[in-house]
């Protein structure tokens, strides 16, 4: 498999694994919240946090050999986490019951999709150069 679809099959994969472990665990536990020190931390934090992490050693490193394909994933799952919470925030009132609306759950499902999309789309140019 060409190194570029395996990164973007590897992205995808984690977008979507993601979204789809996220919007299930909310939906069996729909008022779990992470608190800390009675803070409520939204999972757009959490994932900017992951994003973070993930981004940097790719940015400046070039010979990550394998450590790159975890770096990838870890990206995925951040981003998933961002997307999800940002779509949620913008189209509900920002309530625990709202994240299990329909507006919430599709806005997730379109946000995600658009995501994948540009990601197949980047990869498919990208495997072409």
């Amino acid at each position: 498999m060409h190194p570029v679809t395996k990164r973007g099959l590897l992205l995808i994969i984690s977008l979507i694994a993601t979204f789809i472990f996220l919007r299930v665990s909310l939906y069996i536990s729909p008022n779990s919240n992470f608190d800390v020190a009675g803070y409520n931390i939204h999972h757009l934090y959490t994932g900017i946090v992951i994003l973070t992490m993930a981004i940097i050693p790719l940015l400046l490193f070039e010979n990550l050999g394998r450590f790159i394909d975890i770096l990838i994933i870890t990206f995925g799952i951040g981003l998933s986490l961002v997307l999800d919470e940002w779509v949620y925030l913008i189209a509900t009132d920002g309530s625990d019951s709202a994240y299990l609306t329909p507006k919430s759950f599709w806005g997730g499902v379109i946000v995600i999709s658009l995501t994948v999309t540009y990601i197949a789309l980047l990869t498919w140019i990208a495997k072409r150069q």
